[in-house]
């Protein structure tokens, strides 16, 4: 369903839209507001999705599936992989290159364009709406917007207000919807990307095969992701270190012998993770995905979070819509926070230990990774989805010994 034929005829919303109070209202249609919007609607209720830009639109993202983000996805969701990885090269800023290879899939690699898109549809299929060029200016939960203590205004850049039970902030890293609840951040790192088109000779070679190269400044690597005909290739670390960055990129590129190949695409995006006190809610508002700063610290892998947090928060939206009062939704929003960081959060405290053992002594880390099948087949359980880091760290003794010796 386009945007023209969305939010006006659906759900019997009568003519003067700013009277129609929507069950809950998505910012954002990335995959946090795709699975928020999906999560709500599956469960009956009248679900508005508003995105600033016409869908589809890229993104810049590596564009790695593994397991947890396949686990979360929607019953029936046919993922539309370029790419099915069964090796990784690792190497140390193009150094020790080694290739660790797996019989099983150890992830796969879609476009964020035709994914993002996908999950939408997932959405309006079950009954969310989408608006598209709609950008949020801000949200109101007190004021002459807000007829009652029951409703949020959502209010649109040029003053149009839209009004819902609750509303899920999924409108990515510089969120409005983030700055609204008071989410805080503790890591901020740049990734820079291009996609470069490469001639079937080329494109034959990567097939099957992404590379990780731990990078030159602490906390940074690149990656080369095959998709068919072109190659994804980027680089991330701590901003603060954009031309060092850029160059890294640059050198990335040129050791690879790509130099040559003029890329479709060259994009850059800041990922902001939070810190651990940071809220995810307030009032009648709840963030999830980039917008809440949920993301993996050492990778900064970004869509299962997205995908788990977006869901967590559409079922807990829904929740906090039948609320008859403050603090009832209070207790709804707080019991949503307790669900993200008993399993993601969780996951993301081991992340930020394994940046900092990765920061100090990535050589350590790299031999470990490349040298020791134990560790090989962890990162292969990991990517697969049978185990996740933090659980890897709690559950086997080496891994959390080797852990500390690392960081030590």
């Amino acid at each position: 369903m386009s945007s023209e034929n969305s939010a006006d005829d659906a759900q019997d919303v009568p003519a003067d839209d700013a009277q129609y109070v929507w069950d809950v209202v998505v910012v954002g249609a990335g995959p946090a507001g795709a699975s928020a919007a999906y999560a709500a609607a599956v469960a009956g209720r009248s679900v508005l999705v508003l995105e600033k830009a016409e869908l589809p639109r890229y993104k810049t993202c590596g564009g790695g599936i593994i397991g947890p983000s396949r686990d979360a996805l929607p019953p029936g969701f046919e993922l539309p992989f370029r790419d099915r990885v069964h090796a990784v090269t690792f190497s140390l800023d193009g150094k020790f290159t080694r290739t660790r290879r797996s019989k099983q899939m150890l992830f796969g690699l879609i476009n964020r364009p035709e994914f993002d898109q996908q999950l939408v549809e997932h959405a309006q299929k079950a009954g969310a709406e989408l608006r598209t060029g709609a950008t949020v200016a801000r949200v109101e939960q007190h004021g002459s917007a807000v007829p009652d203590r029951r409703t949020v205004a959502v209010v649109l850049q040029g003053g149009e207000t839209v009004l819902a039970r609750a509303v899920v902030g999924a409108d990515g890293s510089a969120s409005r919807i983030g700055a609204h609840v008071g989410v805080k951040l503790d890591q901020v790192d740049l990734g820079l990307e291009a996609e470069i088109p490469v001639p079937q000779s080329v494109a034959e070679d990567w097939a099957g095969r992404v590379l990780i190269d731990w990078g030159p400044m602490p906390g940074s690597y690149g990656w080369v992701f095959p998709k068919g005909d072109t190659l994804t290739v980027g680089v991330i670390s701590a901003r603060g270190e954009g031309s060092a960055t850029k160059r890294y990129l640059e050198d990335f590129i040129a050791r690879l012998g790509l130099a040559g190949f003029e890329p479709s695409i060259s994009s850059g995006h800041l990922t902001r993770c939070r810190s651990d006190d940071s809220p995810l809610s307030r009032g009648r508002v709840v963030v999830c995905g980039d917008a809440a700063g949920l993301l993996e610290p050492w990778t900064r892998e970004g869509i299962s979070f997205a995908l788990r947090s977006g869901r967590l928060a559409g079922e807990w939206a829904v929740r906090i819509g039948e609320a008859h009062d403050a603090v009832d939704a209070r207790r709804q929003a707080l019991n949503y926070a307790f669900a993200i960081k008993a399993g993601l959060g969780v996951e993301m405290s081991v992340g930020r230990r394994m940046l900092t053992a990765f920061e100090r002594r990535p050589g350590a880390l790299h031999a470990v990774i490349t040298g020791f099948r134990p560790a090989w087949n962890a990162f292969a359980r990991i990517t697969r989805g049978s185990t996740t880091l933090g659980e890897l760290v709690r559950n086997h003794p080496l891994a959390g010994r080797a852990l500390n010796k690392i960081e030590r």
